[in-house]
This record gives C-alpha cells, structure tokens and sequence, in this order.
C-alpha cells in the first residue's frame, strides 16, 4: 500500500542515487523540497539543466567551462610554459585561489587505480604529452588505423589536416619547461605520478611535485610517521 506521495518517493530515489546520499537524508532533502517556494525550486531545475546543456570541457586543459577554450588557456596573462596536472576541475579551483599559481592546467580525469579498473589509458595522460611534444601525438596516431580511402584506393587529399590534430602552418605551441603534479598525496596518486614522471623522462621538461607535510597550525606529536617524513624530505630554507 502507498502511504506516500509517488512524486515524493519518485524525488527520494533520485537523491539517494548522489554520492553520500542515503534513504534517510534523500527524504529529509525531500520533504525540505516540499517547503520550498515555487520560483527556488525551478531556480534548482534550471540550474541543473544548465550543467548538462551549456558546461563543456576544454579542448586543451579538460576543465568544466562554459566556453572553449576556458578563460584560463585562452589568457594572455597566464604562463603557458608551467602546466600544474591535477586530478579534477575542482582541485584547479582550489589551487587558483591561493592567488599564488600564474601557470595553466591540465585535467587528467582521475587517478591510476587499478583496485578500480582505472589504467592511464582511462586518463588524459597521452594528451598531457601531447601538449608538450605534439610529435608525442604523432607517434600515437602511428598505431592508429589507417584513415578511410577513396573507393578507388586512394586516401582523401580534401582531408583537413587541423582534424587530425596538426598544427596550422604557421602555429606554434608555446614550449613547455615545467609540468607540476598537483595530485593527492595516496598510494593512487603516488602511482599516477609516477607513472607520468616515467611517461614525460624522454622530453625536455622538468617534472615537479607539490610539497607535502605538516599543516599550518598543527602539532608535531600528533603527526603521523609518514608525514614527518615527507615533510623532512621537503624541507627548505628559512626565509
């Protein structure tokens, strides 16, 4: 027997399928729905269309943004040889507001995590080399099939070479010196920087990691053996 409304019961199992979000709190975030005033709840719907029909990602760096490319690879005024590797578009937003990184970005997707099914080939590494070394790009299209011929055997000459990701004539990729992972400091993020320090050896670029170790504020008893030790290994001189 229904005892509730299937509307309600219809809210309820779309808020338990969020990340977090059990039975008991998808119905309290219901019933609070309920109350809510006619005009903030199509304020909600709205927005919620929005992020599927109007949010894309960077054809460069993969970040959300509402134009390609994002204001951040498309300014003049950001340095286009650092690129700062982090796992997801909200660790470039808490990063861009230290108000201390001046560089650009590159949004891998994820991490290497193989208890996940997870491999770098689920990542947006090969890209990552691709913008330092677009030969990189190159030698991987190489091990890609053929392009489609002509019914006569012979490959289409009318073939824009922009789509196959070329530089036009005349372009030129700003170079890279410097490619910072901003990955989290677990056993999955140790193995996706490794991985990727392994991946750029071969090119010339300098391949750095975000210091780790004590908070500000936190007390040196209470810190646990692995930290102390990253923090040792980073330390530094004393302004």
């Amino acid at each position: 027997m229904q005892y509730t409304s299937e509307s309600v019961e219809a809210l309820v199992e779309q808020f338990t399928k969020l990340p977090t979000i059990g039975k008991k709190t998808a119905r309290r975030l219901a019933n609070y729905v309920l109350k809510m005033p006619q005009e903030e709840v199509e304020t909600i719907a709205s927005a919620l269309r929005s992020v599927k029909e109007d949010v894309q990602r960077c054809s460069t760096c993969y970040v959300v943004a509402d134009q390609d490319p994002c204001p951040i690879c498309s300014s003049d005024k950001r340095d286009a040889s650092t690129i700062c590797v982090v796992e997801e578009s909200s660790d470039l937003i808490a990063i861009e507001q230290t108000n201390e990184y001046r560089g650009v970005y590159h949004v891998l997707g994820g991490v290497i995590s193989p208890l996940d099914g997870v491999g770098p080939d689920d990542l947006r590494v090969h890209e990552l080399a691709a913008r330092i070394d677009p030969s990189f790009e190159d030698t991987a299209a190489d091990a890609a099939p053929a392009p489609e011929t002509m019914p006569d055997g012979e490959a289409d000459d009318d073939a824009d070479p922009s789509e196959n990701g070329q530089v036009q004539e005349g372009e030129t990729a700003a170079p890279v010196d410097e490619v910072i992972l901003a990955v989290n400091p677990n056993v999955e993020g140790d193995t996706t920087a490794y991985y990727i320090t392994q991946l750029l050896e071969p090119f010339d670029v300098r391949v750095t990691r975000i210091a780790r170790g004590l908070p500000i504020g936190g007390d040196l008893e209470y810190a646990d053996e692995a930290t102390l030790s990253r923090a040792l290994e980073g330390r530094g001189h004393v302004d």
